[in-house]
């Protein structure tokens, strides 16, 4: 094996272990029954419904628990800042 090719597989190696290790957050949807951690930067809770008047914000790695839904809004508790129940967009837990 030349300096060359020892150089080029040195470097093809590199590069995968470097894809590997470097994979971004994978969300989820949430499950009711379960307090989700928050995989979004932000993520707002609606009052009355999906939608609805803006609450306040849950941040990457707060909590929520899924009380009811399964589409493309859950409805439960969200724990942090904010300790009241209200809607959150599925889809952004980890």
């Amino acid at each position: 094996m030349t300096r060359t090719s020892r150089l080029v597989t040195l470097a093809l190696a590199l590069a995968a272990t470097t894809v590997m290790t470097v994979s971004p957050a994978i969300s989820a949807n949430g499950t009711v029954g379960e307090r989700e951690t928050v995989c979004a930067e932000d993520l707002f809770v609606r009052v009355t419904a999906p939608h609805g008047a803006w609450m306040g914000t849950l941040r990457r790695g707060q909590t929520f628990l899924v009380e009811q839904g399964g589409g493309d809004w859950v409805y439960g508790f969200a724990y942090g800042d904010i300790n009241r129940r209200g809607w959150v967009q599925n889809g952004w837990f980890c």
